[in-house]
């Protein structure tokens, strides 16, 4: 076994910029129209593994983040950033309900029933 190897993760550029434009909230046709290109030339763009230097240039200005972000974050990272963000996220926003759904349907026909028996 050869200890001088060292395996570098893979690198994907086009998964990146999608991520990076996902976690900013923008939109293809947003970044299309920053870059003047179209929609679908943008989605090219996110499926292309090695994105040329120039392009890359242009995408990081727009999306306000370093080139080398792009071209060094390894899919790896990506996952272990997403679950952090994500797994926190969710915690805050589970809705605990106070109240017993059957009690207030029981509530609302025994209400309904009053009035009918009211109106006799």
């Amino acid at each position: 076994m050869d200890t001088d190897t060292i395996t570098m993760p893979k690198v994907h550029h086009g998964r990146n910029v999608k991520r990076f434009r996902d976690i900013m909230g923008i939109k293809q046709e947003v970044l299309a129209d920053a870059l003047g290109v179209s929609q679908q030339a943008v989605s090219k763009l996110e499926q292309k593994e090695v994105i040329e230097d120039e392009t890359l240039n242009k995408v990081a200005e727009v999306l306000q983040i370093p080139v080398k972000a792009i071209k060094n974050m390894p899919d790896e990272m990506a996952v272990n950033i997403f679950a952090n963000t994500f797994q926190d996220a969710a915690a805050v926003n589970h809705y605990n309900c106070t109240f017993n759904p059957i009690d207030k349907i029981v509530e609302l026909y025994e209400r309904l029933l009053e009035a009918e028996r009211k109106n006799k």
